[in-house]
């Protein structure tokens, strides 16, 4: 059929909607060359008339459908099409959330975009235009091709774009010296009324009108703003004769305003010229609140935690567990009505059973209307936002469902009261109202619903702006801050390591914390543990049945899996993610999600799979590591390294500038104060020639003061930073390194050299320290000097027990060592643990050869990082100190420069690191022997005999 048949039949055409609509698409097919439903024989992808058949008879949901395509709807001429899109629109998800929703009367064909996370477009195309070859591409696309109409702008884009407008604008306020919540607070109004302008709340065309007028007249802006704000706070207010909607909900609770210049006005009028019917929630209180809080500032343009993330939480603890409940109740509801249709029934039980499918029914939503959602950590409302989503799509499908089987439908009543917050950032805790509120109106629009109304906004006194954990009684104690009852707890609560607590926190805070708590956490461990521990009490004390928390991915280790060892111990974990990327205050971190329930867990899910059981280290194997135990033979060797705690450390030039003085006035060489120093960048990387003053934990003040130059170099750099320090040991002995590990020198006395390896690090590498170095704190030490412990801890055996018992930190999620959890649970092959001396192993065969394969790989390895064409050993300049290597020439320095043993342990599992990967083999081997174990062992394996070898040698 060509364009102007087409047009000439359907402009003569005078049929109604009913008996013009299939002959209608079916011409369209023929004009576009598209296949039309009767292609589809079994209606799966491709129909007329698409939806369930009621019981109660009637039309389907769509007069077309075709999956991923379009959801295509007829009215008769001249019909309201809006009102056939918000048929469509109450459909939709039945209908498998179709990218394009089509309205026709045969004059106009009305396409809106219907993608989740882009903008909404509308395209018209009228009878007349189909001549156009472009009308005609643009028609085609919906049959062929949607993506090509896929709006360019994310939702997310807009929302950004319009956070930053607000940015400013609240930026130039504060810097007018307006109060920053006041600032906040008015900002948030005017978010608000753009919002409410573009969804048709305000009358047409009124908040436009005043910003034109105060762009004429700036003075008047507060004057205007006043008016409406007053309109907005009252039942029955008006403007200049116009009646606006009463709002209400806490945001108009008077008409507060503040004064703008031509130039903000500007801003806000570029702002309004966006579609704020689009903006996101799942991201607005994110990103607005870094324009807001001015101690956010630093965050504006940084990433966001994505939508679907916390959706990993949302679904397992409040969607799916709702929808398997809807499931029991609509298989019974259907089992009803059958009884109601089966002729062999008696009457009065086919009388009866209508009865109990209503009862059904009403019990399923009178449960999940009453079904609550708390964050106790909710800040500006984003997991807020996506519970009250869930909910709401819940009820939809609920009545969407129940309706198809013949039950009469309800308007949906699930509304913002079902989600209750806890946040302690006044900014945040206002700005989750305003999400909450736009996204349950959107949420309306975008189902065909009319927006609430009379009042438009409710009051949210279930966002509390107060502290979740502490809160004081009558008489001035403290005591557990109270969480408002609720069937579900998700979030993601603050993180904060434990050695930052009292720095952030301050004293008197933590001291309640830690006393509050002291049965449930220890007191090392992270901020967001103590979410975790009160949701566990809140569960076990039946006011909640089940939570989903994120958390740094350290809580699978250390002092922090305390808080998760009950719950695996129960077997209560349901989901967890090991190990994920997210966003934190604009950062990217990794963490772990956890989600629990009060019974057992009867499928759990790690990681996305299926597994037995969740571990507390949030691992699934069939070896539980965290059930390894500290082996009393390894104590005693590992340490971490000194903590300097203050600029102890100065340049390699410096120091031997001090080393060639004079002996100093106590006749002592200044050698007895400085040794080279070692941080775990000096391990990776190469070796910074940096020194360290080191007095010792016993000389004193007096003592130290006889080494002139290095003491004037730590009263000028250090004392002024440790006067500070709020630990009085520190302050007071300024002079010292605040924890010099007198254990680790004690247990390297005698020695002349000693392994190390970084705490945190892409690849697990030990190497050698000559005595006197220094290794600092970011270094663990481990004080042998035999080359077959080296060998044993550089093996496979080790590095995989080190991966499993350790956790891993920073953006690049490296993995961290540990003297207790990694090294001192590690069981050494028999005979070569650690409270052996080397001495009583040195004829042991196996001994021996992981000696010989550690010596080869230290020696191979040394070769590749300092050639000896580019290096040149020099002795220092005074005795007692290792031999210096020196780059030959600035050209051998460049190249030296990209020669690190991070840089080498990279090629492995590659070509050119084939060599190293064949020494590891055979040093792999040999430990392998000594265990009397085969070399080819699995991973799993590895771990599983490792863990039984730990195990047995606790037992006995």
């Amino acid at each position: 059929m060509s364009p102007s048949a087409f047009i000439a039949k359907w402009q003569a055409n005078t049929r109604n909607e009913r008996s013009a609509a299939q002959e209608h698409f079916l011409d369209l097919c023929a004009l576009l060359g598209e296949p039309t439903p009767n292609t589809d024989p079994t209606g799966a992808a491709y129909a007329f008339e698409k939806g369930a058949t009621k019981a109660s008879g009637g039309e389907g949901w769509a007069d077309v459908w075709r999956r991923a395509r379009f959801a295509w709807e007829y009215k008769g001429k001249h019909k309201d099409l809006d009102a056939a899109h918000r048929q469509l629109l109450q459909y939709a998800g039945a209908l498998e959330n179709p990218p394009l929703l089509v309205t026709c009367d045969i004059e106009r064909i009305v396409i809106r975009t219907n993608w989740t996370n882009a903008v909404s477009e509308r395209h018209e195309v009228r009878l007349g235009e189909l001549a156009d070859p472009r009308r005609l591409a643009l028609l085609k696309a919906v049959f062929a091709d949607p993506e090509r109409l896929r709006p360019g702008k994310t939702r997310a884009a807009l929302t950004a774009e319009a956070a930053a407008r607000f940015a400013e604008l609240a930026g130039r306020l504060r810097d007018r010296g307006h109060d920053a919540q006041a600032v906040a607070h008015f900002t948030n109004r005017l978010v608000f009324c753009l919002f409410a302008d573009d969804v048709d709340l305000l009358p047409p065309g009124l908040f436009e009108k005043m910003l034109d007028a105060s762009r004429r007249a700036p003075s008047r802006f507060e004057g205007y703003a006043r008016r409406l704000f007053a309109a907005m706070a009252q039942r029955g207010g008006e403007v200049d004769f116009t009646p606006v909607a009463w709002f209400n909900g806490g945001l108009f609770d008077d008409d507060g305003a503040l004064p703008l210049t031509a130039a903000d006005i500007d801003l806000v009028q570029r702002a309004a010229a966006l579609d704020w019917a689009e903006v996101d929630p799942s991201i607005l209180g994110t990103l607005f609140e870094r324009g807001l809080d001015p101690d956010k500032r630093s965050q504006l343009g940084a990433h966001y935690t994505a939508r679907e993330m916390i959706e990993l939480l949302i679904d397992p603890v409040v969607r799916r567990p709702l929808l398997a409940e809807w499931a029991a109740a609509q298989e019974g509801i259907a089992a009803a009505l059958a009884v109601a249709a089966d002729p062999a029934a008696s009457a009065k039980t086919r009388r009866a059973a209508p009865g109990r499918a209503q009862t059904l029914f009403r019990g399923f939503l009178d449960r999940l209307r009453a079904f609550r959602v708390l964050d106790p950590a909710c800040g500006s409302g984003n997991f807020l936002y996506l519970a009250l989503l869930a909910l709401k799509d819940v009820e939809h499908r609920a009545m969407v469902e129940a309706e198809a089987l013949g039950l009469q439908r309800e308007f949906p009543q699930v509304g913002p009261e079902a989600v209750l917050g806890l946040e302690v950032n006044p900014y945040a805790a206002e700005l989750a109202r305003v999400s909450v509120w736009i996204g349950h109106i959107q949420w309306a629009r975008r189902h065909g619903y009319p927006a609430p109304s009379d009042p438009v906004l409710r009051t949210l006194d279930t966002i509390a702006c107060r502290d979740a954990l502490l809160a004081c009684d009558d008489a001035g104690s403290t005591t557990l801050s109270p969480w408002p009852a609720a069937d579900a707890i998700v979030g993601n609560p603050p993180f904060l390591g434990g050695k930052r607590l009292r720095s952030v926190l301050g004293d008197s805070y933590c001291a309640k914390l830690f006393t509050t708590y002291a049965r449930q956490v220890p007191a090392e461990a992270d901020l967001v543990c103590y979410w975790f521990a009160r949701a566990q009490a809140v569960i076990g004390a039946g006011a909640a049945a089940r939570a989903g928390l994120v958390a740094t991915n350290s809580i699978r280790g250390g002092a922090n899996r305390r808080v998760l060892e009950p719950l695996a111990q129960a077997g209560a974990i349901t989901d967890a993610w090991s190990d994920e990327p997210w966003t934190l205050d604009g950062a990217a971190v990794r963490v772990s999600l956890v989600c629990w329930g009060r019974d057992r867990a009867a499928a759990p899910m790690l990681d996305g799979m299926t597994v037995p059981a969740v571990h507390s280290d949030l691992t699934a194997g069939a070896a539980d590591l965290t059930t390894a135990r500290k082996l009393a033979e390894n104590a005693g060797v590992a340490f971490m390294g000194d903590t300097k705690g203050g600029a102890f450390d100065v340049p390699g030039d410096l120091a031997r500038r001090w080393l060639l003085l004079p002996s100093n006035p106590n006749g002592r060489p200044n050698a007895d104060v400085l040794r080279p120093w070692a941080n775990g960048m000096d391990v990776t990387r190469r070796p910074s020639d940096t020194w360290i003053i080191d007095f010792g934990w016993t000389m004193t003040e007096a003592e130290a003061a006889y080494y002139a130059e290095p003491y004037a170099h730590v009263v000028q750099h250090v004392r002024p930073v440790r006067a500070m320090n709020k630990r009085e040991t520190y302050a007071r002995a300024w002079w010292r390194h605040i924890e010099a590990r007198q254990g680790m020198h004690r247990a390297l006395a005698g020695l002349s050299r000693f392994i190390v390896t970084a705490r945190v690090s892409k690849h697990r590498i030990f190497a050698w320290l000559t005595v006197p170095a220094l290794a600092d704190s970011a270094t663990i030490v481990v004080a042998r000097d035999d080359d077959t412990t080296f060998g044993v801890l550089h093996s496979r055996f080790h590095e995989l027990w080190a991966l499993g018992q350790g956790t891993w930190l920073g953006v690049g999620n490296d993995p961290r060592y540990t003297p207790s959890t990694t090294f001192e649970t590690f069981p050494f092959p028999p005979g070569l643990a650690p409270d052996c001396l080397a001495s009583s192993y040195a004829d042991d065969p196996h001994a021996q050869a992981i000696a010989r394969a550690a010596q080869a790989l230290v020696a191979a390895r040394d070769r590749w990082l300092n050639p000896p064409e580019l290096v040149t050993r020099t002795s220092e300049v005074v005795l007692g100190f290792p031999d210096r290597l020196l780059p030959r020439g600035a050209t051998a320095a460049i190249t030296l420069r990209t020669r690190t043993l991070t840089a080498l342990y990279n090629t492995r599992g590659t070509a050119t690191g084939a060599w190293l990967d064949g020494l590891h083999r055979r040093l792999d081997d040999a430990v392998a022997a000594a265990y009397g174990w085969p070399a080819d062992l699995s991973d799993v394996d590895v771990l599983s005999r490792l863990l039984t070898l730990n195990q047995a040698r606790i037992a006995s």
